[in-house]
C-alpha cells in the first residue's frame, strides 16, 4: 500500500473535492505516524510500520508555522477556503490541542477572517472535555464512523483502546447537539485474510438508524 507522510507542521494549500482549498495541519511526527486508530485504509500506512520516536511539534511552533504561512498567503492574495487538522494520524491526540485550536482561531481571524475551521478526528478522544469544548469552537468537527457494529469497526477502524464501542461513540457525539459533520468510509475488500463489507443491506440500514440518532448537520460519504 502507498503512503503518505507530511513532512512538515503546515503544508499546501492544496485542493480538496470536500473542503476546496485546504491549508492542512500536521500536529504530529513528521517521520511516523501517532493514532488512536489504525485503519486499514490510511494513507499514513499501519501504526506499527510508521513508530517514531520523534517529539511532537510544542504548541508556539505551530503557531509560528501557521502565522508565517498564512502571512504570506495574505500577501499573496490566495483564496484560502478552509484550514484542516489532518496531519500523520490523529490530531486530538496532542496534548496541547485546545490552545492550539485557540491560537488558530486568533490568527485565522486575523489573516483570513471568512476561512472555515476543519478538523478531521476518529472522535475517540471527544471523551475529553478539553478535546470537546474545542472541537465545539471549529467551523467543522468531522467525526468519523464507519459501522454501527463494533466487529465491523474492529476490521477496517483497528482501535487502539479496547474501551472503544460504537454505543460510546454515539452518546459521545450526540453531545454536539447536531453540530458536526458526520464521515463515513464504504468499502469492501479482503484484509488478511478476512472479508470486509459496510455496503451490506444490514450495516446500512444500521449506520442510517445511527445517523438518525445522531442527527449531523452534515454527512460526508466516501469510498476507496
Amino acid at each position: 500500500m502507498s503512503t503518505i507522510l507530511f513532512h512538515e507542521i503546515v503544508y499546501g494549500p492544496i485542493h480538496s473535492r470536500r473542503m476546496g482549498s485546504s491549508l492542512g495541519v500536521n500536529l504530529l511526527p513528521y517521520n511516523g505516524k501517532f493514532c488512536s486508530f489504525d485503519c486499514i485504509y490510511c494513507e499514513c500506512g499501519f501504526n506499527k510500520d510508521f513508530r517514531t520516536q520523534e517529539k511532537l511539534p510544542d504548541r508556539e511552533n505551530v503557531r509560528a508555522a501557521m502565522e508565517d504561512k498564512l502571512q504570506s498567503l495574505h500577501r499573496e492574495g490566495v483564496n484560502l477556503d478552509v484550514i484542516t487538522f489532518a496531519g500523520n494520524g490523529e490530531p486530538t491526540m496532542h496534548p496541547h490541542f485546545a490552545g492550539i485550536i485557540d491560537n488558530t482561531i486568533t490568527l485565522r481571524n486575523l489573516y483570513f477572517p471568512q476561512t472555515r475551521i476543519s478538523v478531521l478526528t476518529d472522535g475517540f478522544h471527544v471523551s475529553k472535555p478539553a478535546v470537546f469544548e474545542a472541537l465545539k469552537k471549529v467551523d467543522n468537527p468531522i467525526l468519523k464512523l464507519d459501522s454501527a457494529f463494533d466487529e465491523t469497526v474492529r476490521l477496517i477502524n483497528r482501535p487502539v483502546s479496547r474501551q472503544y464501542s460504537v454505543a460510546r461513540q454515539v452518546e459521545l457525539y450526540k453531545r454536539f447537539n447536531g453540530a458536526f459533520i458526520l464521515q463515513t468510509m464504504f468499502l469492501r475488500g479482503e484484509f488478511e485474510g478476512r472479508k470486509i463489507d459496510n455496503t451490506t443491506r444490514e450495516e446500512v440500514s444500521a449506520w442510517l438508524g445511527l445517523v438518525r440518532e445522531m442527527k449531523p448537520r452534515e454527512v460526508m460519504i466516501y469510498t476507496i
